[in-house]
């Protein structure tokens, strides 16, 4: 039968456009939960060398403001909250920053970062808060783990991310505001450990937000996966030097939204085009068959594919056959 891009290009619009009433108008007039009270953290001005002695004292400045933050928990009557504090405050954990308050913002460092040679930065997606944080460690520790030695995962929980299902998760809202602490913060680290080759790998919504920061950035990748778009038509449009890498598993339900913009008086819907399409210009690397959350799953392709760029051992990660998105 003879295709009909007008036609489908009208029919992904008319999705789009349904998918976002379905979703803005349930939410808008639900009441939201009642945010889990804490205080602010204390100021610490940014870090001047990596020398252990240095983190070391962040690392203890830091669990003060979390352990501040559990009894606030515990005193509103939110068990679960303190407990996932409580789990944060351990001996053996190292934030460099930490904020608990309205879902919980933190920064932290798994590996040795006075002596990593290879940085990667983990910037997560949509419903990523304090409750759910242990996702985004397993994942930091399995990559860690995956990159041995002379490696230093980040897991930059440095935004307020948009909720799951919701209006803030299908426009640019959130990574605008997210974009320039995520740039402010790479700065930092390309000063702190300007030898280290540094690699932002940016799940889900977590692409939009590393796209609006990548612009100067002296990071050697970008590695895009389980993007819903990036808010830009391509790679080159980003102006970064940096390699930008794109994948997507074969059982990722992100596959199946629409990849347009619509641009409408109160917002701009949507993220335009698919990062693992030829015409995003993005190198791909294979990503396995498994779910939205799966990329860094001990033992599965993405994962070790990701490790290969972080390390800059590109060519093995790339797919040696056809690119199925």
């Amino acid at each position: 039968m003879p295709s009909h891009p007008r036609r489908s290009r009208l029919r992904r619009g008319l999705l789009a456009a349904l998918v976002a009433a379905s979703v803005a108008v349930p939410v808008s007039g639900a009441a939201r939960p009642t945010a889990v009270p804490a205080p602010a953290p204390a100021v610490h001005g940014p870090l001047r060398t990596t020398a252990p002695e240095a983190l070391a004292e962040r690392y203890a400045a830091t669990r003060a403001d979390i352990g501040a933050a559990e009894r606030a928990a515990a005193r509103h009557g939110d068990r679960k909250r303190a407990a996932a504090l409580h789990e944060l405050a351990g001996p053996a954990r190292r934030f460099l920053t930490f904020d608990g308050r309205d879902g919980g913002r933190s920064v932290e460092v798994f590996g040795d970062l006075s002596h990593a040679e290879r940085i990667a930065v983990l910037v997560p997606g949509a419903g990523m808060d304090i409750d759910h944080y242990w996702r985004l460690r397993n994942g930091a520790r399995a990559l860690r783990k995956e990159l041995g030695g002379r490696s230093a995962v980040v897991a930059w929980l440095g935004y307020r991310t948009p909720t799951t299902v919701s209006p803030t998760s299908i426009t640019s809202a959130r990574a605008i505001e997210a974009a320039p602490e995520l740039a402010r913060f790479s700065r930092e680290l390309t000063r702190l450990r300007p030898t280290a080759r540094t690699t932002l790998l940016c799940h889900s919504y977590g692409s939009v937000v590393c796209a609006r920061a990548a612009r100067g950035l002296h990071v050697s990748d970008i590695v895009l996966y389980g993007s819903p778009g990036t808010g830009y038509r391509n790679t080159a449009a980003l102006h970064t030097p940096a390699t930008v890498w794109a994948g997507r598993s074969s059982g990722d339900w992100i596959a199946d939204v629409p990849h347009i913009e619509l641009r409408l008086p109160f917002a701009d819907i949507g993220f335009g085009t698919d990062p693992v399409s030829p015409g995003f210009g993005a190198r791909s690397f294979a990503a396995g068959s498994g779910g939205h959350s799966d990329y860094l799953n001990t033992g599965s392709e993405p994962l070790r594919n990701i490790a290969r760029i972080v390390a800059g051992a590109a060519g093995s990660a790339e797919p040696t056959g056809e690119r199925h998105a």
